[in-house]
């Protein structure tokens, strides 16, 4: 892929991921699909601590898709929080039956966003 091409990507990509953390988070838990987004059972703090830094993370990948060279450091805290995030709540996922759903949703949308701003990041910044 061309770097202009990479470089629109991103950041288009970083738009929609902010965005997505910002206002998706919460209609996911909520209403959309509860079980493959929340933990049962429901915990009221830990779902507002976890849509808070999320939507805070969604403001600033927004921010950063204005340079996303100058804000290397934030997207790789994004990928490799994404991967840490969804690889406890994978293992979790198989070890208690009652949350299984997460592993067809918050899990792999988490691994989603890892892969895309991973391949998405410039290779310069990358090594």
């Amino acid at each position: 892929m061309e770097p202009s091409s990479r470089a629109r990507l991103l950041k288009l990509a970083l738009i929609a991921v902010g965005l997505i953390f910002i206002f998706g988070i919460y209609p996911l838990m909520m209403w959309i699909w509860p079980s493959g987004w929340g933990w049962t059972p429901r915990q009221p703090e830990y779902e507002q601590m976890i849509m808070g830094i999320y939507a805070t993370l969604g403001v600033f990948l927004i921010l950063a898709a204005k340079d996303p060279s100058a804000n290397a450091s934030l997207i790789w805290f994004t990928i490799w929080s994404s991967i840490v995030h969804g690889g406890i709540m994978f293992v979790q996922a198989l070890v208690d039956n009652t949350e299984r759903a997460n592993l067809l949703g918050d899990v792999p949308a988490l691994f989603l966003v890892a892969a895309l701003l991973w391949y998405l990041m410039p290779k310069k910044v990358r090594s």
